[in-house]
């Protein structure tokens, strides 16, 4: 791993995959730590957006350790089932140690499968929804990734990204630059992870914004995109239905 790829948040991604790995641990107590626990409710707006209902059938991309696909699950239980996809086998370890106790005795399916989003394992038209939480900036091709997304989903079906966006005015601008900046690094030094915490800031800064996001949305085989701005712009939910 490169300095200079880290630097320019571009890393290859199986260095990606390998830092999830080598961060899964540690993942979840630095995430409540750098939003102060706001991610929960952030995660709780993007399955509401999904629009989901009991019976459902869901897919969660770059699930991570679960939180955004637990949160679905409760939306479509009773009789639905939620598939929780990431290509880090470590993150989902994590997922599935937490599975028991973050749905307790719901009637639904969780499921974790190891997959890459840019070559899903799935059908099309197989899903009601399909969502992102936090991870679609981490896609080495992002409109071969949101493809991916769109062909598993069925006609009329959701697609929802959740991301970190850079607000663009000041005085919230000054904060999120010193924040991400200087101070998440920080953590990354805390956590023996320079590196990962590092590529945080700069993948944040290089992706998408949210007008360009919503057209790659729209190319990708969608309609009525919008998106949902909310803390100070910091964070931005898109939503789109599937052609």
């Amino acid at each position: 791993m490169t300095s200079s790829a880290t630097d320019k948040g571009t890393l290859p991604e199986q260095q990606v995959q390998a830092m999830f790995d080598r961060i899964a641990g540690r993942y979840d107590l630095m995430n409540s730590v750098m939003t102060a626990g706001l991610h929960e409710r952030w995660r709780e707006r993007a399955a509401d957006v999904a629009g989901v209902s009991p019976g459902a059938h869901v897919l969660d991309v770059a699930a991570g350790t679960g939180d955004l696909t637990f949160e679905l699950a409760r939306r479509v239980a009773p009789g639905g089932s939620v598939t929780g996809a990431d290509f880090s086998a470590e993150m989902l370890a994590v997922a599935r140690r937490k599975q028991s106790a973050a749905i307790g005795g719901l009637d639904v399916e969780v499921v974790f499968e190891t997959a890459n989003v840019l070559e899903l394992p799935y059908d099309d038209d197989t899903f009601d929804a399909v969502t992102v939480g936090f991870g679609a900036r981490n896609f080495s091709d992002l409109p071969r990734g949101l493809r991916e997304m769109v062909r598993v989903v069925k006609s009329g079906g959701k697609i929802v990204v959740l991301e970190i966006s850079q607000p663009q005015r000041p005085p919230l601008s000054w904060f999120f630059s010193l924040w991400f900046d200087r101070v998440v690094p920080s953590f990354g030094r805390f956590a023996d992870q320079n590196s990962a915490y590092t590529y945080l800031p700069n993948s944040v800064k290089r992706f998408a914004k949210p007008r360009d996001l919503a057209a790659e949305l729209a190319a990708a085989g969608t309609r009525d995109v919008r998106w949902i701005a909310t803390a100070g712009g910091i964070i931005t939910i898109h939503h789109a239905e599937v052609l």
